[in-house]
C-alpha cells in the first residue's frame, strides 16, 4: 500500500504543477464601448458583445456607446450580420 502512495506522488506533483502554471493575459476584444460622462472627463469600458447591452449600462448614468475602434473579431467564418449602428 505504501509503494502505491509513494509511486502517485510525482504523477500528483506534475499535475499540481500544471495547473498552477500561469498562463499568458489576453485582452478582451469586445465590438462595443461605454463612454461615460462625468464632471472631469469620465471613463471608458470596452467590454460589451452588443450595442444594446452597452446602452443598458450608460442608461441611467449618462454617456453614449461607440463601436471598438481596435476590436478585431476572432479568426474563422462569421456570418454575415446588418448592425443597424
Amino acid at each position: 500500500m505504501k509503494t502505491v502512495l509513494i509511486g502517485s506522488l510525482p504523477v500528483v506533483g506534475l499535475a499540481a504543477a500544471m495547473i498552477a502554471l500561469p498562463l499568458p493575459a489576453q485582452a478582451q476584444n469586445y465590438p462595443w464601448c461605454a463612454q461615460y460622462s462625468g464632471g472631469k472627463g469620465g471613463a471608458t469600458n470596452c467590454g460589451f458583445t452588443t450595442f444594446e447591452q452597452c446602452m443598458e449600462t450608460v442608461r441611467g448614468i449618462g454617456g453614449f456607446c461607440e463601436r471598438n475602434k481596435w476590436y478585431q473579431p476572432p479568426p474563422g467564418p462569421h456570418p454575415h450580420r446588418r448592425s443597424q449602428y
